[in-house]
């Protein structure tokens, strides 16, 4: 059986149709070793984001991925409690983020604890939360990984191969994700298992589509963040009329209580995409039926294991 591994446990593809592939509901920016790093009251969290995610169901969407890795302030307890309070399915991931967000502990042990330990994330669960992690989310330096952020890829790489797992990397430049990409060769993992996360953010379009080619996912996750959808529409097209529309997720990367921010902050609603950009798609000719893999299809595919 092929799902998404969820709060509400599995989820097969007729189970869910639209789905968000990158967005939070609770993130902390701050390095981990600030004092209350990713500390929240759970009644506030839920007062904040379940009303976003009623409100994402009402614009059609049915599943959320969240994002949020250790590091800036992962929180299993506190996402189950809001998706609970909603009744609203979604994917959690193990992985760490980046330097300097990285823990010490992760500093210190073994690819081999690093790969033990994400693996018992996906097959028994999160902390004592009994959600198990759906996928593994990384992330590199925009100059280049570091030598801890490659231990922790060599780790995912051997996670993700035993367990089916996708790797989202959040990886701003697009020579970073091809030397990613190699180090997953290594492991025999193939270039389709793992999401280049903010490809939008590296100005060579021409990346994307060589990177497209070579079987990576691309992400599109910033959509509704500034007046630059129609940046996103060219390089939507670009990727389709090289027949390779199949790879692209579209996401906002969006919400989020944020505990730096008294009472978590004013969060951005999970709606944009589907009130405001999909008809500006529609407008640019994209068809319906690549829309529908945009949203339902390619998600369900990269996040199902």
């Amino acid at each position: 059986m092929t799902a998404l591994y969820t709060t509400h446990g599995l989820l097969e593809a007729d189970k869910v149709g639209r789905i968000l592939p990158h967005e939070h509901i609770f993130v902390d920016l701050r390095q981990p070793t600030v004092p209350n790093h990713g500390e929240a009251a759970a009644e506030d969290v839920v007062a904040l984001m379940a009303p976003e995610l009623e409100r994402a169901r009402a614009a059609g969407i049915t599943a959320l991925v969240e994002c949020t890795p250790v590091g800036v302030g992962r929180r299993a307890d506190l996402v189950l409690a809001v998706a609970k309070a909603a009744n609203f399915p979604i994917v959690l991931p193990t992985g760490i983020y980046r330097e300097p967000w990285i823990p010490e502990w992760a500093h210190e042990w073994t690819e081999h604890q690093l790969l033990h330990w994400m693996r018992l994330e996906m097959q028994e669960g999160i902390n004592d939360s009994g959600v198990k992690a759906g996928f593994i989310k990384l992330s590199a330096g925009d100059d280049g990984l570091t030598s801890c952020e490659i231990k922790i890829l060599r780790a995912a790489a051997q996670a993700a191969h035993r367990t089916g797992a996708v790797i989202a990397s959040h990886t701003i430049r697009g020579e970073v994700v091809r030397n990613q990409l190699n180090i997953l060769d290594e492991y025999d993992m193939p270039a389709t298992r793992f999401i280049w996360v903010h490809a939008q953010a590296d100005p060579d379009l021409e990346l994307n589509v060589a990177l497209a080619r070579r079987g990576a996912w691309i992400e599109y996750d910033g959509i509704g963040w500034g007046n630059d959808d129609d940046m996103y529409i060219e390089r939507i097209q670009r990727i389709c009329d090289e027949g390779l529309c199949d790879q692209v997720l579209l996401s906002m990367d969006r919400g989020w209580y944020d505990p730096a921010q008294p009472k978590g902050g004013t969060p951005k609603p999970f709606t944009y995409l589907t009130e405001t950009f999909l008809p500006k798609l529609r407008a640019a000719g994209i068809p319906e039926e690549a829309i529908h893999k945009f949203t339902v299809d390619n998600p369900f595919r990269a996040f199902a294991r």
